[in-house]
């Protein structure tokens, strides 16, 4: 089965006013996961990070709302400053680690490990 990616774009830092306009970002906060169910159970990997914009007056602007096009509209500019192949790279092998692990963790057992 294919992985299935998703952004969260957990908060926004936003001047109240810059360049004349109102509620100007210019800190994304995100999450970028991507998960796959195998053999009933479903395996995931996140990656998080901030992302900063800068506002130059003249160049279009897209008012802030609290609505999912806006959402929309924030992950463009993530896709387009962040190299999400590599995060997805990254992110299949992690799931692929989850799926066939190459390394256990061995205790001895008296010591009742948590």
């Amino acid at each position: 089965m294919a992985i299935t990616y998703k952004w969260g774009i957990t908060q926004m830092n936003a001047h109240i006013k810059a360049e004349d306009k109102d509620n100007v970002i210019y800190v994304v906060h995100w999450t970028y996961t991507g998960s796959e169910e195998s053999g009933g159970k479903t395996y995931a990997s996140s990656q998080i990070g901030t992302q900063s914009y800068t506002y130059v007056a003249g160049e279009p602007f897209v008012p802030y709302t609290d609505t999912e096009a806006f959402e929309a509209v924030v992950i463009g500019w993530l896709e387009g400053s962040l190299d999400v192949d590599a995060m997805k790279a990254s992110i299949s092998a992690e799931v692929q680690k989850e799926i066939t692990p190459i390394n256990e963790d061995l205790y001895f057992t008296w010591q009742n490990p948590v």
